[in-house]
């Protein structure tokens, strides 16, 4: 099934629009007003000044391996593209772990203690969801496409195939984990700084590394994307927290 044209390019003057670059340029310009609203009403404990340097921390790990985990998708294929074409090839998951690696690095530089990432955890979910909406208007000409599926929720993606909706997929999975952690964060519940950047990451990798399961992946270690060792190796990262929280789960159901 599909409701409307996808890809979806819109003409403008006798020219295509390129409806995925916009929404991605809408994706930052929201995320980040956003993010200084919440600063607004928030008792930042980190200065001003650190903030920045955590900020630019994160660009630039973000930049980095974004571009390396599309080049490590297929490298075959993108072996053979232009320097140009591979600085344009980025992928979130890339991003989201080279952030969080240069915000660390950055911080032991500068000596912050403070955690940081629980003021960026809600505009960095509704920044990909307002992305995947691109992702999921491109179609097969983005590769955020699913397998070919019988499923009812199979979609024409622009090849004549019907497939699963990936970005769909994760669109609702986005709005799902952003009204979850604005309730938990407006409950009377206190959590330990960090931990809901912590749950987002651990919540947000662990979905993908299903859902790469459902993708047409062309190029696999052992069996696994590289996006998929990724998550791995993201989950091993914040293997701690993860035992914290089975831990106080299993505590919560004995008590029950």
């Amino acid at each position: 099934m599909c409701f409307l044209g996808i890809p979806y390019e819109p003409l403008l003057f006798g020219h295509k629009i390129n409806v995925h670059l916009i929404l991605e340029y809408v994706a930052f310009f929201v995320g980040f007003r956003y993010y200084l609203y919440l600063r607004k009403g928030t008792a930042d404990p980190i200065s001003s000044n650190n903030r920045l340097s955590i900020i630019m921390g994160a660009i630039f790990g973000a930049l980095f391996f974004s571009r390396l985990m599309a080049f490590l998708e297929n490298p075959p294929l993108h072996l053979g593209q232009s320097w140009w074409a591979l600085l344009n090839n980025k992928t979130i998951m890339g991003g989201l772990f080279g952030g969080l690696l240069g915000v660390e690095i950055t911080k032991k530089w500068i000596g912050e203690k403070h955690s940081s990432g629980d003021l960026f955890t809600l505009p960095i979910i509704l920044g990909i969801a307002i992305g995947r909406v691109g992702c999921f208007l491109a179609g097969t000409k983005e590769f955020t496409y699913g397998s070919e599926t019988s499923f009812f929720v199979g979609m024409d993606l622009g090849d004549g195939l019907y497939r699963h909706p990936i970005a769909l997929y994760e669109i609702f999975f986005l709005i799902g984990l952003f009204l979850l952690i604005q309730g938990l964060q407006a409950g009377p519940v206190s959590f330990k700084s960090g931990a809901y950047f912590k749950g987002f990451m651990v919540c947000y990798f662990g979905f993908r590394f299903f859902m790469e399961f459902l993708k047409p992946n062309p190029f696999l270690v052992l069996g696994l994307s590289s996006i998929q060792i990724l998550c791995l190796l993201c989950l091993l990262y914040y293997h701690q927290y993860i035992r914290q929280g089975i831990a106080h789960a299993r505590k919560k159901l004995h008590l029950l």
